[in-house]
């Protein structure tokens, strides 16, 4: 599995969010417009989704439909996973601190986070 551009994940969690199949109309509908972008910008991400292995399309008359080919929660664990050993050396505790003394971690999350580990030790 390869890294997505951020243009590229944009598209891919409305792919994950919707009912397949889904077309350029609907990614036009839910961002393109929003972003600024031209029916022709949607098409290019979309065959290049397609031509790393996340798409899969079917041309059926004049409309092109794609299905997800890559689970989303298949996805984010590959960039989780990647995340954790390229910023805190695949340890949980130095994010959990990272984030802790950066003010991005709440004490309900944190209270959460330790009823998590407590359930999971049982």
């Amino acid at each position: 599995m390869k890294r997505l551009p951020e243009t590229e994940f944009e598209v891919m969690k409305i792919v994950w969010e919707s009912h397949p199949p889904i077309t350029t109309g609907i990614i036009m509908e839910q961002i393109g417009q929003e972003k600024g972008w031209k029916i022709q910008t949607v098409v290019t991400l979309m065959k290049r989704l397609t031509e790393r292995g996340f798409l899969r399309s079917e041309k059926q008359g004049k409309e092109r439909f794609y299905y997800p080919l890559i689970e989303k929660e298949a996805y984010l664990g590959f960039e989780t996973e990647h995340f954790m050993e390229l910023y805190h050396k695949k340890s949980v505790l130095n994010l959990v601190n990272t984030l802790y003394k950066s003010d991005h971690i709440s004490d309900e999350d944190l209270a959460s986070l330790l009823k998590w580990v407590e359930e999971k030790r049982d």
